[in-house]
């Protein structure tokens, strides 16, 4: 007989209160496998495993109407868990990056070392563009933009570091979730992600009355898609295609 697991043995399973597992059913997210005639719900294998994605797709920060979305369009289970397991393969190796810049920031505070920025940030550098940004908007663009960056403190750098990868982690996990571009979801990033680019000073889309907005983001998103080194932000040339398509739409 194929086991069966209780809406409180689940619950103690899988840290999801029983309340939430009843909320799951009530708006079709997670259905029991069979209830018994004392009302009691029972959940086979394969309610564990969508409860899993379901919970990995919670803390990629969609919404419920957007998790039962993936999860009927995608119902190859196989494939989802492969995606689910790259994306936090992924972030794996963003959190490894981040602890070992901690590490080696704690290691030189406590020893009175000198910091070095390369150590502290590892290896970003907002220089390795200049060519481009010059050739593209101007020798007027780099110099502010980098005033700008220099002006920073380190908090202050680390700060908006952290967003700019939390932003690239948001779109690559809604491109791996397989959500529309034209969604609620995906509107909300190029949102954020049009926000971001106006808080940049020295760009086009700088402040509120960015009169070149429109064909300075549009041509960004074109680059996230022709350029690998920008496609990988977004998990690949797929996800950079997924931008584009949220950045279009958008504007």
């Amino acid at each position: 007989m194929r086991r069966e697991w209780s809406i409180q043995e689940l619950a103690r399973a899988s840290g999801v209160t029983s309340r939430t597992l009843r909320h799951y059913d009530d708006v079709g997210v997670l259905a029991p496998s069979r209830t018994g005639r004392n009302g009691m719900r029972f959940y086979g294998s394969g309610a564990l495993v969508r409860l899993q994605r379901i919970l990995l797709l919670r803390d990629l920060g969609l919404g419920l109407p957007a998790i039962r979305e993936v999860l009927d369009d995608h119902r190859d289970t196989a494939g989802a868990l492969r995606t689910h397991l790259e994306l936090l393969e992924h972030e794996r190796t963003r959190l490894e990056r981040r602890i070992r810049a901690v590490r080696t920031t704690l290691e030189k505070t406590e020893k009175g070392e000198d910091l070095m920025a390369n150590e502290v940030f590892d290896g970003f550098d907002h220089t390795q563009y200049r060519d481009e940004v010059t050739e593209r908007w101007g020798e007027q663009a780099y110099a502010t933009g980098d005033r700008w960056w220099r002006g920073m403190s380190e908090h202050e750098r680390g700060d908006w570091k952290a967003h700019v990868d939390r932003l690239g982690a948001d779109w690559t996990a809604a491109a791996q979730a397989g959500l529309d571009p034209h969604g609620q979801q995906a509107q909300v990033l190029a949102r954020r992600h049009v926000e971001w680019l106006r808080s940049v000073p020295g760009t086009p889309a700088h402040g509120e009355g960015a009169c070149n907005l429109r064909d300075y983001v549009l041509g960004l998103a074109d680059m996230y898609v022709d350029d690998d080194r920008f496609a990988a932000n977004y998990g690949g040339t797929a996800g950079a295609e997924f931008v584009r398509a949220a950045l279009q739409h958008y504007l």
